[in-house]
C-alpha cells in the first residue's frame, strides 16, 4: 500500500455549493451514486464535504431537505492530503480521525475524494486474485 492515493481517488463528481439545498445535494449524490459532496464556498473554495452519514444525521433530525442549506450540516474543514500520500498514511489518518473520506488537494485545489471503501476495495482487489 505504498502506492500514491492518486491511484485510488475519484474526480470530484458531485460538488455543491454551499447554497445548494440539502435535497439538492442529495440529489446530486444520488444520480452520480457517490457517498460524498464537497461543498465549496462563493469563492470556489472546498468548505467542507458533505457525506451519507452527515445525510443519514440530519434525516433523523426530521429538518426540511428542501430549506436546509448544504453549509449548515457538511463536515467543516475536511481531511487534506497531496496526491502523493501514499494510501497507507492516508488509511491511518482515517483511523486516527475516525472518518471516512478525505479529500485530495493539489496545491489550493481539490483533485480528488476517497473512501475507506476505496480502500477496502482495493485490499480485497490484492487479495481476492
Amino acid at each position: 500500500m505504498s502506492k500514491p492515493i492518486s491511484s485510488i481517488m475519484h474526480r470530484v463528481v458531485s460538488p455543491a455549493s454551499m447554497d445548494d439545498s440539502v435535497e439538492e445535494v442529495e440529489a446530486q449524490m444520488q444520480t452520480h451514486q457517490v457517498s460524498s459532496a464537497p461543498v465549496y464556498d462563493s469563492d470556489g473554495v472546498v468548505l467542507g464535504i458533505l457525506t451519507a452519514t452527515d445525510l443519514l444525521r440530519f434525516h433523523a433530525s426530521g429538518r426540511d431537505a428542501k430549506t436546509v442549506k448544504a453549509w449548515e450540516i457538511c463536515t467543516y474543514r475536511p481531511i487534506e492530503v497531496a496526491p502523493d500520500a501514499s494510501i497507507a498514511e492516508v488509511a491511518e489518518l482515517m483511523l486516527a480521525h475516525k472518518i471516512h473520506h478525505v479529500v485530495v488537494m493539489q496545491g489550493r485545489s481539490m483533485v480528488g475524494i476517497v473512501s475507506s471503501l476505496d480502500i477496502v476495495r482495493l485490499f480485497l482487489d490484492r487479495n481476492m486474485t
